[in-house]
């Protein structure tokens, strides 16, 4: 086994909400093997692996996807990377720039789509891909 298959973690889970904190716990239960990220970015990972988690699950019961969920989790020296990929058909990435900011008030009163908004506030690098095929998002931190 190579070092980045000994530092690599992958799941995959059924489209179903109840998965959340499965991958919640095992995804912090593998950035805490090596402790470089400290018990603050630890919560930070697991609140920002929850997002994204939950917005794959969604996109896969919006188009009807029964596949899994697949969620990888690399530690590498001081930096720990997530990608959560779903098969859920896609969206327009570009379109996520042109949302109102989080404390707007046209914001303030909808109880969803906040979660890319609390990534991209936890996270130290998100990116995301997405196609018609699906989407993957990819969330970076770093310890200090």
């Amino acid at each position: 086994m190579n070092g980045a298959a000994r530092n690599t973690v992958e799941i995959e889970i059924p489209p179903r909400p109840d998965y959340v904190s499965l991958v919640r716990v095992v995804v912090a239960a593998a950035a805490e093997l090596e402790p470089s990220l400290d018990a603050p970015r630890v919560d930070d990972l697991r609140v920002a692996v929850s997002e994204a988690t939950t917005n794959a699950i969604q996109a896969h019961i919006r188009s009807g996807c029964t596949r899994p969920v697949q969620v990888s989790c690399r530690r590498s020296g001081r930096r720990v990377s997530v990608v959560v990929r779903d098969q859920g058909g896609g969206f327009d990435a570009d379109a996520l720039l042109e949302t109102s900011p989080p404390e707007s008030p046209v914001r303030l009163g909808r109880e969803s789509g906040m979660g890319i908004s609390i990534i991209r506030a936890l996270a130290d690098e998100f990116h995301i891909r997405s196609s018609p095929r699906g989407t993957e998002a990819c969330l970076i931190l770093d310890s200090p």
